[in-house]
């Protein structure tokens, strides 16, 4: 296990803007307070969403779209550095109108209402292609 203390060097709040793109607005967020790494959690519903799978075999992402309004009911990820640029690591839970659940790696999804909560670390964070997994992980 690789672990390192980090020291909070911040925390903000922030509504994403309705029509824009959930993990967009959040990395526009980390942009703007000059985050380079941190964690977040968020609420809201989006009217469509692109969601990743890993597929721990093929070593892939593979993507499935859901084009109708989702509720987001559970949304966490964390901020840094990928090929020097902010990242937004988006994993969120969504609830259809029927109530079943569908989750996985937020790629985008347009926001139809959204809060954020950001807390900003001193400690910088970069990914960096893992070899066993084949994932960008932090340092």
């Amino acid at each position: 296990m690789d672990y390192r203390e980090v020291e909070v060097e911040g925390e903000y709040l922030a509504r994403l803007e309705t029509g824009s793109d959930w993990r967009a607005e959040i990395e526009a967020l980390a942009d703007r307070v000059g985050v380079d790494a941190g964690w977040f959690t968020a609420m809201g519903a989006v009217r469509d969403a692109e969601v990743w799978y890993y597929d721990q075999e093929g070593t892939e992402y593979r993507s499935v779209t859901f084009d109708e309004p989702l509720e987001v009911a559970a949304c966490v990820g964390n901020v840094s550095l990928l090929d020097g640029e902010r990242f937004a690591h988006t994993h969120a839970v969504f609830s259809r109108r029927s109530g079943q659940a569908v989750a996985g790696h937020l790629d985008s999804g347009t926001v139809f209402a959204g809060e954020v909560y950001l807390r900003a670390f001193e400690t910088p964070l970069e990914r960096e292609r893992d070899e066993v997994t084949d994932l960008d992980l932090w340092l």
